[in-house]
């Protein structure tokens, strides 16, 4: 089992879109090995995106509503529903903010042996869905927040004892 460290907010990788998969190859397969371990590791994550753990590649895998599994390549399709929740980021740990998502995403990809495959969900799989393609685009779900949110957000993330190595 390889668990791989979490990059924090002030990683470049984090803001840099994601490379596409090109290859559907062994290298592959280890890095879904690895971000599912990464994921599975540790209690309470529901998503862990390529870009996290400091490779430029869109794949990203999740664990939400009892759903497991991974997506290359993904593009996504947003319901105009929206849902209200706290959300938080392994690379921005322990804060949490109300953060606006559609209420329903359908995520369309592949494997990682190169098959198609859609996965659609609403509430909280959605939300997992989105903020795991977000990570492949270079945006972070702080980006999203607004107003006093936003502000009490970024004094938080400054007052944060990870923010200052």
């Amino acid at each position: 089992m390889t668990m791989r460290p979490i990059r924090l907010l002030g990683d470049a990788v984090l803001r840099t879109p994601a490379e596409p998969i090109t290859s559907f190859d062994t290298e592959l397969h280890a890095l879904v090995t690895d971000l599912m371990d990464t994921l599975l590791g540790a209690p309470g994550r529901a998503g862990v995106a390529a870009t996290q753990i400091g490779v430029s590649a869109r794949v990203f895998v999740y664990d939400a509503d009892g759903e497991v599994g991974h997506v290359v390549n993904p593009t996504i399709e947003l319901s105009e529903e929206m849902q209200d929740g706290d959300e938080g980021c392994l690379s921005i740990p322990e804060l949490y903010f109300p953060t606006p998502r559609a209420m329903f995403a359908t995520v369309r990809g592949f494997d990682q042996y190169g098959a198609p495959l859609t996965i659609s969900g609403s509430g909280f799989l959605a939300r997992a869905l989105q903020h795991e393609t977000d990570h492949l685009d270079g945006k972070l779900y702080i980006d999203t927040l607004r107003g006093d949110t936003r502000r009490q957000a970024l004094r938080d993330i400054r007052a944060a004892a990870w923010s200052r190595r």
